[in-house]
């Protein structure tokens, strides 16, 4: 308890100037910036000034209103303070004053202050107790300031992020308890050094342009950088920087708020990782699914898996099996030329790739030297005649779609540990494409072979064919020319015309045999176009009486350079169709015109036309359309045959036709 001096209202003396010491205090009274009342002993107001009006929010009536009627009052704990319980009440009572305490209150508007009241007893001049003087200090905007401080000190103390202050010198000022975790250093060991203590050598620069950019008020905001910890460890952060300014608005330092971005960091490195390392995949895959030659699968898979692993040198094994049943091992080494056998080899002593890969595993060896499979198990790998010695080894079966083992993958390096999961993970699904590519490989060599052998089989039977046809036909005319009567030449006749048919069909297939085998010989020499026509016209003419054919050109004379054989053949065959697929009709056109870079050819008939779905088809080999009248024969090559000679000679072909109307084929020629 603190017993205060008694103050008298009437102690005040006159003073000089003709202002008396009441006058002048009643001035101090009234436009004190302190909320000063007075109160007599029944604790109703007798006097304040302005600035207790302003904080009541309304001027009270004096000696009817009480000190505290005016406002609702509350302690610390929110309880409402009832009038006798006041402090001033208590004072005048007991003649005592306690220790003043903090109170709210609350006006008439709903709004609350904080506000620290200082009451001081007054006395008559027996000693007697009149009242009181109580002045009123208005702490909410210091009480306030003071928490909003202490939680922020709390939340930067308490926040997961690294959270810094320094001066535009870069003098570290404060230091978080994040910071001290991210950084290593205690904040007795941070504070007051130099900002430089955290970043490396060669970013001090980024110092200087964060210092500049605070410096004009310019805040720097998600900057990625890389700063060092105590104990010498690189971390990546990302940095928020902002100005602090002091009460009149200057800049004088700044802020920092980092955040550990490492994990972030290795992540996108890691993302970036595998998505370089599955467009790989997805090229090789591609690769291999559309190659057909066997040799460069191999060494494609070799090159790209072994770059794939980060080895030093790696290898395909497989065992390929001729079209005679033979098995022979075939070996590529990364980084040489397609097919290039001998770079890598299996000792003697090895048994086969199936006792290497026991229940079609990856075998994945840290240290070959310390492993059991080292001999025999697995293969050598030797350049320009030295051996490589290996270390690390990794071996990816290659399996076929029957499950047995075509192959295997194998890879070294120098080192130890080199091979992971990561690395079986990436190479086995490029292993499994490989199996697929090979046998389609391996089936497109075998028809690459029978295909062959079938071409062989059509030149030699074609030529085997034509030697008898020949000598028939020469017996044929003989016989014709001894006919003894109507009925025997009639059918000689018929027969040389058969002869001719069947003849002229072995040519044709000798001449496909020859397209697919690139050995059609076309010949280079002058020619007339329109003297070509004329001597096709008037052969299909001679023996075709059913069509009249007519021929339609304004050209006098043109030669062209090519095979004019094979021109004539290609016109025989149009012609010949055009009368085959028009028997309703009796007639045929053929044209010839010029331009300046070329001559065009059409052969039109009136026939049963061709459907637009099938008009591209009739230039395949074998093809025929499957409405034809069944009576009509041909096996689908004459167009095929004709389609390939006009191409050679750089020339188009195409038809243009409608159903029941007829077609028009027409070709053309470079001048």
């Amino acid at each position: 308890m603190v017993e205060n001096n008694p103050v008298n209202a009437g102690d005040f003396n006159a003073a000089g100037n003709g202002i008396s010491y009441q006058q002048l205090a009643g001035e101090v009274y009234a436009n004190l910036p302190v909320a000063v009342y007075t109160c007599n002993h029944p604790g109703y107001i007798t006097s304040y000034n302005k600035a207790a009006a302003d904080l009541w929010g309304r001027q009270p009536e004096v000696l009817q209103d009480q000190w505290c009627g005016s406002w609702k009052a509350y302690d610390l704990r929110g309880q409402l303070i009832s009038p006798e319980n006041s402090i001033v009440a208590q004072a005048i009572k007991n003649g005592v004053v306690s220790t003043p305490e903090e109170i709210i209150i609350e006006h008439t508007d709903g709004s609350k202050v904080r506000i620290k009241p200082h009451p001081v007893l007054t006395f008559n001049s027996t000693g007697v107790i009149t009242g009181a003087i109580i002045t009123l200090l208005n702490i909410s905007e210091i009480t306030n300031s003071d928490e909003k401080q202490a939680m922020l000190a709390a939340i930067v103390n308490t926040s997961d992020d690294t959270i810094l202050s320094k001066t535009l010198g870069g003098v570290i000022t404060s230091w978080n308890k994040a910071a001290e975790n991210m950084f290593g250093y205690t904040q007795h060991e941070a504070i007051g050094k130099h900002i430089s203590l955290l970043i490396p050598p060669s970013r001090i620069q980024e110092e200087e342009y964060i210092i500049g950019q605070i410096a004009q008020g310019n805040p720097v905001e998600h900057f990625e950088t890389v700063r060092l910890t105590k104990a010498g460890k690189e971390i990546a952060i990302s940095l928020s920087v902002s100005p602090v300014k002091d009460g009149s608005g200057k800049i004088v330092g700044a802020s920092k708020i980092a955040r550990d971005i490492s994990g972030q960091k290795e992540a996108e490195k890691t993302s970036k990782r595998y998505t370089e390392r599955l467009e790989m995949i997805n090229h090789i895959i591609k690769l291999v699914s559309e190659e057909l030659d066997l040799n460069k699968i191999l060494q494609k898979v070799a090159d790209a898996t072994t770059q794939l692993t980060g080895a030093h040198v790696g290898a395909f094994f497989y065992n390929k099996v001729n079209i005679s049943g033979e098995s022979v091992m075939i070996s590529v080494l990364s980084g040489t030329q397609y097919g290039d056998s001998g770079s890598v080899k299996i000792p003697q002593e090895t048994v086969s790739l199936n006792q290497i890969f026991q229940g079609l595993e990856v075998v994945r060896i840290n240290n070959l030297n310390a492993d059991p499979r080292h001999v025999p198990g697995f293969p050598t790998f030797s350049a320009n005649g030295s051996h490589l010695p290996m270390v690390s080894y990794l071996a990816v079966p290659v399996v076929s779609r029957s499950g047995e083992i075509m192959g295997g993958l194998f890879f070294g390096h120098p080192e130890p540990g080199m091979f992971t999961q990561e690395h079986e993970e990436l190479v086995v699904p490029i292993a499994a494409q490989a199996a697929t590519g090979l046998d389609n490989a391996q089936l497109y060599e075998e028809v690459k072979a029978l295909n062959e052998k079938k071409n062989e089989f059509i030149g030699l039977a074609s030529h085997e064919l034509k030697t008898p046809l020949t000598s028939i036909t020469g017996y044929l005319q003989i016989l014709e020319r001894m006919k003894s009567d109507d009925s025997s030449g009639k059918f000689v006749t018929k027969t040389i015309q058969q002869v001719k048919k069947l003849t002229a069909l072995v040519s044709d297939l000798l001449d496909v045999s020859k397209i697919e085998a690139g050995k059609l010989q076309l010949l280079q020499e002058k020619f007339s176009i329109k003297a070509t026509l004329e001597d096709a016209i008037e052969l299909i003419q001679h023996s075709h009486n059913t069509h009249q054919i007519t021929f339609h050109s304004d050209i006098e004379a043109l030669e062209l350079y090519g095979d004019a054989h094979r021109i004539e053949q290609v016109i025989i065959n149009l012609l010949t169709n055009a009368i085959k697929y028009s028997y309703l009709a009796n007639r045929v056109e053929v044209y010839l015109t010029q331009t300046n870079s070329e001559v065009k050819v059409g052969v039109k008939d009136y026939g049963i036309g061709i459907a637009p779905a099938k008009r591209d088809k009739v230039f395949s080999r074998f093809y025929r359309v499957e409405e034809l009248n069944p009576h009509i024969s041909g096996l689908g090559i004459g167009l095929y045959i004709s389609h390939e000679i006009i191409t050679r000679h750089n020339g188009k072909l195409w038809v243009e036709s409608e159903l029941e109307k007829g077609s028009i084929f027409w070709f053309t020629l470079p001048l």
